[in-house]
């Protein structure tokens, strides 16, 4: 296939688009290439199956214009960077070949965000090797950032924050046909889970001096070859 430009790595069903949804509806407005890749199915929880899972994600998938998605079916609940794991991730990145990883944050209540998070370092690593028998040719991702979620409670840094405002609606819209997750059995007086996840962007919008936003972190040092791009 061809290269994807930037590839979301998600623990769960509804990850990508509560955390980058605006960031995966602009860069697919710029006619950039963008894809999913969900590590488990999410399942079980209280008011969802494998099946209104599947359904809501293609919708979501719909809304948005995804250029390309996939699930591993790791375990959910119990997702751990094993070597298995590590090797089927290794292989996307092989076979997907994206210029730019956005993963979870490595730091989160959610057992499954940190093992996530590990795993994609872990597999980003493999996914560069040679004389191994792993699909694809080797591949390096050359950029790593990872994104916020939302089960921690903690005040994080940036490195950059994405303007997402003219894409709030759609992301809106995308994290919206997760209803099993985010409306069917949740109290509906205000502030709602929807609610909370709109106000969060409107927050780091306020931080950069735009209406919505979506923050992301490097650990590595990013190269530039021009500030136009910083310039507003």
């Amino acid at each position: 296939m061809q290269p994807l430009d930037i590839l979301v790595i998600a623990p769960h069903p509804d990850d990508a688009e509560i955390s980058v949804g605006g960031t995966i509806a602009i860069s697919l407005q710029q006619n950039l290439r963008v894809g999913v890749i969900e590590l488990t199915s999410g399942e079980p929880t209280p008011h969802g199956s494998p099946e209104i899972r599947r359904l809501e994600t293609e919708n979501s998938t719909k809304i948005l214009g995804l250029t390309w998605r996939d699930n591993l079916d790791l375990p959910n609940r119990s997702l751990q960077p094993t070597l298995e794991a590590r090797r089927k991730l290794a292989e996307i990145f092989r076979t997907v070949r994206p210029q730019v990883i956005l993963a979870p944050y490595w730091q989160d209540a959610h057992p499954d965000h940190v093992s996530a998070s590990s795993l994609c370092d872990d597999a980003r690593f493999w996914s560069k090797l040679s004389r191994s028998d792993m699909a694809g040719d080797p591949y390096w991702p050359p950029l790593l950032l990872h994104y916020f979620s939302i089960h921690l409670r903690i005040h994080p840094t940036p490195s950059i924050v994405m303007d997402i405002s003219s894409q709030i609606e759609t992301k809106m819209e995308a994290v919206a046909a997760y209803e099993s997750q985010l409306i069917t059995g949740r109290k509906q007086e205000f502030p709602t889970v929807i609610d909370d996840i709109r106000d969060r962007a409107r927050y780091w919008g306020w931080s950069i001096g735009k209406a919505f936003g979506e923050p992301l972190i490097n650990r590595e040092s990013t190269g530039i070859t021009t500030l136009s791009s910083l310039v507003r």
